[in-house]
């Protein structure tokens, strides 16, 4: 998905699993680090606050990262 996304575009992606985050989490570093197409926004992943959690108890385990797609054309 990162590829098809225009420089500054940014991709969201919840995942609801500890694996699914872990895949995410790795993928976004990897993209980020050798080949510089992404820049990671969020460090650690945003999660549900107690009070939504209270509303809707599925939104316990989502989690949710984002990633800006860098433009490579101005890199050197």
């Amino acid at each position: 998905a990162p590829h098809w996304l225009k420089p500054g575009g940014r991709l969201g992606i919840i995942s609801f699993h500890s694996l699914e985050d872990r895949i995410v989490k790795h993928k976004f570093r990897e993209l980020s680090t050798n080949c510089s197409l992404l820049r990671v926004l969020t460090k650690k992943p945003t999660v549900a606050q107690a009070e939504e959690i209270q509303l809707n108890p599925r939104a316990r385990s989502a989690k949710l990262r984002f990633a800006e797609r860098r433009d490579l054309s101005t890199q050197h």
